[in-house]
């Protein structure tokens, strides 16, 4: 019986299992932080697949994937992330050891990039703001709430992955809005063809309204935005983030805002996740938080559950998945394929 063991919890644990093991052969297991280093050890010494949560804050040091845990699965083949984040991995670690990593990139973006223009639309609308005055006052003057349209205003992505490839796609079709885009390894043509015009990092915060950051958290883009970065940003414009915490140093803009040097900031995600009540970006009525809640809607778990176990199916059969996030280690995961599963996996 094949193995694959999923850390603390699922968004629909039945659909997964049912999909996964479909047919037979694939048995579902759990690890959590309530349980015993020892029953741990224990249950991680058979497995096949560890199915984990991606971001690093959300999953406690001793189950983050790294040469200490990889040592306690020695029939390990592959670990995939529940969504497009991967920071909780050491993938370095993973290629060495001949471990595929995989996640779900794409199955959220939907949701994600709409998480975001919804953001971007109540920010600018002051939807939040009117709406608590509301409640307090039936009698306020409408007109102190004058706010700004969103159409023909400019959206810089840093980030043109799945999602931000649809926030690109839906803005600039439908609020005509100017999209730019910064990547080191990205052409113009393949940023024009995800209607973005690729630009400069000092130029999109130049002449961006809105700065989106849908990336994620790796030693490129970890501390990217600080100080500097807020300061070139235009006085009117916003920043919004459905990234990782880590990549804007959140002292920083909680500086910028009190100065006054950004119009308000969306922020789903956090250095600590939730972020405590007492935190300083919690205190501004121009910023609108949400804790890591982009992707989680009904849709989204149907699509990412699914496609998570499809995947693993893939995997377990030897076939080349399709979200692969560590291609070169191919060489050494068929030796270690072929010994741990007894078959070779086929050619990619």
């Amino acid at each position: 019986m094949i193995n694959v063991c999923y850390f603390e919890r699922l968004l629909n644990v039945d659909l997964f299992e049912q999909v996964l093991t479909e047919g037979g052969g694939i048995a579902l297991s759990r690890v959590g932080p309530e349980m015993a280093d020892a029953d741990v050890a224990a249950a991680l010494s058979g497995i096949q697949g560890y199915h984990t949560r991606g971001g690093s804050q959300l999953v406690p040091p001793k189950f983050r994937i790294d040469k200490d845990f990889i040592a306690k699965c020695p029939n390990l083949i592959a670990v995939c992330t529940g969504g497009a984040g991967y920071d909780a991995i050491t993938v370095p670690d993973c290629t060495e050891a001949g471990i595929l990593v995989a996640n779900q990139a794409g199955l959220n973006a939907e949701a994600v990039a709409e998480h975001a223009l919804a953001m971007m639309l109540c920010l600018t609308k002051q939807i939040a703001q009117v709406n608590m005055a509301l409640r307090r006052d039936p009698e306020l003057d409408r007109f102190a709430f004058r706010n700004n349209d969103i159409f023909g205003k400019t959206l810089g992505i840093v980030g043109l992955g799945e999602v931000g490839t649809r926030m690109a796609e839906v803005c600039s079709t439908a609020f005509k809005m100017p999209v730019l885009t910064t990547h080191p390894r990205l052409t113009t043509e393949q940023a024009a063809k995800r209607h973005a015009e690729l630009v400069s990092f000092a130029e999109l915060l130049e002449r961006s309204d809105f700065v989106l950051v849908a990336c994620g958290l790796n030693d490129e883009t970890r501390g990217m935005f600080g100080a500097a970065e807020f300061a070139a940003m235009k006085p009117n414009a916003y920043f919004v983030t459905i990234g990782r915490g880590g990549i804007h140093d959140e002292d920083a803009l909680a500086a910028a805002l009190k100065a006054s040097e950004l119009a308000g900031a969306g922020l789903d995600v956090w250095n600590q996740e939730p972020p405590p009540i007492d935190h300083p970006l919690l205190k501004f009525e121009n910023v609108l938080a949400s804790p890591h809640i982009a992707a989680v809607t009904e849709e989204s778990a149907q699509k990412a559950m699914t496609g998570a176990a499809e995947q693993w199916r893939d995997i377990l059969a030897g076939k080349y998945p399709s979200r692969c996030k560590n291609p070169e280690v191919w060489p050494r995961y068929v030796e270690r394929f072929k010994r741990i599963m007894g078959f070779a996996p086929e050619a990619r």
